[in-house]
Order: structure tokens, then sequence, then C-alpha cells
């Protein structure tokens, strides 16, 4: 996999997966990362995952709404989690190969640049 900055990633389509080909490897999920900020690695290196603090319980819904059409229209579809009413996460692999593609850094990218309200 080539590694590409946030902003090329966000510029990308994602592509079918439907399996029969390689998750990338630890090491270029250790290169990629580090042009995607705040995203960390978790379930044995086969997923990446974010997290944020928002200001009250509809900023996450309306964020995860925002998450949600976009990644319908890659067509890549993410784990969403709320709990606490105010702590969200989102969790992203490519399940027709059980790891990481370069499909889940495209929407990481593109998940960073949505409009999301922070707490303080």
């Amino acid at each position: 996999m080539e590694i590409h900055d946030s902003q090329n990633l966000a510029g990308k389509k994602c592509k079918p997966c439907e399996g029969g080909v390689d998750a990338c490897s630890l090491n270029e999920a250790h290169s990629q990362l580090q042009h995607l900020d705040g995203w960390y690695l978790t379930h044995d290196g086969q997923r990446i995952r974010k997290d944020w603090k928002v200001r009250h319980f509809m900023a996450g819904m309306h964020f995860f709404n925002s998450i949600a059409s976009l990644a319908e229209a890659d067509g890549h579809h993410p784990d969403l989690h709320l709990s606490a009413y105010r702590n969200v996460s989102v969790e992203l692999w490519t399940h027709a190969i059980g790891g990481l593609s370069e499909n889940d850094f495209i929407l990481a990218a593109k998940i960073d640049q949505l409009p999301v309200e922070l707490d303080g």
C-alpha cells in the first residue's frame, strides 16, 4: 500500500473490496497513521479507531449522520459507537479481508474533515 498524506487520502474514493487481497501490513498501517490525527490501531492491528468527546448527545448524533452519509457515498461502512451520551468513537476495517485496506484510511481522512461540535 502506498502511503499518502491526509489531504491526498481525502481526495480518493474507496474501491469495492470483495476479498481476495491481502490486508495491509502492520508497518504500512503505522506509517499511514502518522498522517492521520488521533487514529490508532486496535484488535491486534486489524482495525483503526478514533475517539471524540462531543458537546452533547445531539452533537454526536449529527456527527454520526454526517459519517453515515459519507460512508454510504463511498460504499465503506464503519462501526459507530456512542457511550455516556457524549463519547463518540469510530472504528474502521475492511470486513471482506478481516483487516485494514487503503479504504479504511481514505474514510478516516474524510471523517476528519467533517464538522463536529467538540466538548470545551
